[in-house]
């Protein structure tokens, strides 16, 4: 496929001894093998994401809202994506900090571009994390795909950098078709209108 649509993989928590990078790394695997994407990966550990932000909104300054010069190259890989792949934890029934500052820095990166949730936590997989991102994701305008992946219990579930179940690859599959088919869809909707958000 010419000119592929880009994804974004985001690995959401900081925290020493995170195994986010491990599911990143599997998702990413599986996306070169799905074949539709360009694929990038942005660790927000090795990003500045400062969790105090300027009295001003990024809704409506655009490309001019004061970002960090560390900042930059995340800035620029939200902004040149055509879909999202959010690699999140679940802490205390929720996602973490960095992840909420990441997404509060910026706004019309977000807009009109779909958005897919991999989990992993205790019983309940990350699930509740993935719930709450739903929410704020939907209010920046960003359009969430039905299907996701949640790997509960996920310090017995993996094994090698990937998950035992044999279905995980499967399911994976299922979520990058909804992303692709909406990465492009919007894609062409956003080139011929701009967005009214």
């Amino acid at each position: 496929m010419e000119n592929r649509p880009q994804l974004v993989i985001i690995v959401g928590s900081v925290r020493e001894g995170r195994f986010g990078p491990v599911v990143a790394s599997w998702v990413a695997q599986q996306a070169a093998l799905h074949g539709v994407f360009e694929v990038e990966v942005v660790d927000l550990a090795e990003t500045d994401v400062p969790l105090a932000l300027p009295a001003a909104s990024p809704k409506h300054a655009g490309d001019d809202y004061p970002r960090p010069a560390g900042m930059a190259a995340l800035t620029s890989a939200l902004t040149n994506a055509d879909a999202f792949v959010v690699v999140t934890p679940e802490y205390n029934h929720s996602y973490p900090a960095s992840l909420k500052a990441a997404i509060d820095w910026h706004f019309t990166q977000w807009a009109a571009k779909p958005v897919a949730f991999v989990s992993y936590g205790g019983a309940a997989g990350g699930r509740h994390a993935v719930l709450h991102l739903e929410n704020v994701l939907t209010e920046l305008h960003a359009v969430t795909v039905r299907d996701g992946l949640a790997f509960p219990n996920y310090f017995t579930s993996w094994q090698d950098g990937r998950p035992l179940d044999p279905a995980s690859v499967g399911y994976a599959r299922t979520v990058l078709d909804q992303l692709a088919w909406w990465a492009v869809a919007l894609r062409s909707a956003r080139e011929a209108v701009p967005y009214p958000g």
